[in-house]
């Protein structure tokens, strides 16, 4: 029997599966302590259950997801407009390094997936499921390189990558508070512990405060980048690489957001657009989960805990001996390589909670509570989709 939803019925779907788990994600400590995404807790049941329906032969279930790409669109727009480059200088020398060390783990999580995959003589582009895509990308970079992976020949590869961001989500989590701890309690880095002005984040939450009646503005924002971002993408495309669809949207809003900023001629409202931006991605996640397509591991099931396990490996090698030494080997520094953990193999929700546990602890740290989420949320998925587009077209 097959089973044919249209696009509504596909995203009312997705909205069922998101209050599903939203619904035991309250019911379940372990879902909340792990931050694991609400659409991802009822997308992977649904999923199993569709999985189920069709290796038993009972039902076969077909999606229209064309709202999925006008979600990804929205969100990933929304992302653009964060990269605020004059947030990028008030944060310092220490911001700079910071983020020079984020882009050393992309390209690092890069270079290791594909060297893997041609050890274990599988296509590097099956490698790159397990790279940054799912790690420093999480669900929703995952939901959206997928179906290019798949264009170019890669069967199941938005599975692969699903599977690999919440296998990163888990193990980023529970690898980034004890590592902090270690690291803290050996080295007696509380001697360290100096006090610090947190003016810039009271600064940043101040320009993230939401209006009801700026909603409309927002939304307005958002659709110009869009559009002008067909044109970007479209003029990208002549060079003969492939580009996400989003990536000219996400060029165009950085830019609209920086003239905003250093011209003052107009507002971009940044807390409005960051609401729309998480909805948007729920939504997104919501119908990439519900269209996975399980049966389809079980091909590359071993390969892909090689490759998962190698990246695990990495973040510990990377945050323990490279970013701790290089921010300073402090405080600040472990309690940073703690939130590194999170983010550099979930997102940064987990990163801040992985920061908090060792703050609460022990003592507050700022300069990872002001670093982890600006690197974190503004530039780590900007620059993350621009190197995986490299990748992508020259391995």
């Amino acid at each position: 029997m097959k089973i044919q939803l249209d696009m509504y019925q596909t995203i009312a779907a997705a909205v069922l599966v998101l209050m599903l788990g939203k619904y035991l994600k309250r019911k379940c400590s372990i879902l909340e302590k792990f931050c694991i995404p609400a659409p991802v807790i009822g997308g992977v049941i649904f999923a199993v259950f569709t999985c189920i329906c069709y290796v038993t032969g009972i039902a076969e279930f077909s999606f229209d997801d064309i709202l999925k790409d006008v979600c990804m669109v929205f969100f990933f727009t929304s992302v653009g407009f964060q990269a605020n480059l004059k947030v990028l200088k008030s944060g310092g020398k220490a911001l700079i390094v910071f983020l020079g060390l984020v882009i050393g783990l992309i390209f690092c999580q890069n270079f290791l997936a594909v060297g893997l995959a041609k050890l274990l003589q599988i296509s590097p582009l099956v490698g790159l499921c397990t790279g940054s895509i799912p790690m420093v990308g999480g669900h929703g970079t995952a939901g959206a390189f997928g179906p290019i992976l798949e264009d170019f020949g890669i069967s199941g590869a938005t599975t692969l990558c699903t599977a690999g961001a919440t296998f990163g989500l888990i193990a980023g989590s529970m690898m980034g508070g004890p590592l902090g701890k270690r690291l803290i309690e050996k080295k007696n880095l509380l001697d360290t512990v100096v006090s610090e002005d947190d003016s810039l984040l009271v600064e940043e939450e101040k320009k993230h405060e939401r209006h009801a009646s700026m909603y409309p503005s927002a939304v307005f924002q958002l659709i110009i980048a869009m559009g002008l971002g067909t044109i970007v993408s479209r003029l990208l495309s002549l060079t003969g690489m492939t580009f996400p669809v989003y990536i000219g949207a996400m060029i165009v809003a950085a830019f609209i957001r920086n003239i905003g900023e250093y011209s003052g001629k107009f507002t971009i409202y940044m807390g409005e657009i960051n609401d729309i931006g998480g909805i948007s991605l729920s939504l997104f996640l919501g119908i990439a989960m519900i269209t996975l397509k399980l049966w389809q591991l079980a091909a590359l099931a071993l390969p892909l805990l090689v490759l998962l396990a190698g990246q695990t490996v990495l973040l510990f090698v990377y945050t323990n001996f490279i970013v701790f030494r290089v921010m300073g080997s402090d405080y600040d520094a472990a309690v940073l390589s703690a939130g590194v953990c999170g983010f550099g193999m979930g997102a940064t929700p987990n990163a801040m909670a992985n920061m908090q546990v060792l703050c609460e602890k022990y003592a507050p740290s700022v300069k990872a509570y002001l670093l982890v989420p600006l690197v974190g949320s503004l530039f780590a998925d900007f620059i993350n989709s621009l190197a995986i587009t490299v990748f992508i077209n020259f391995i």
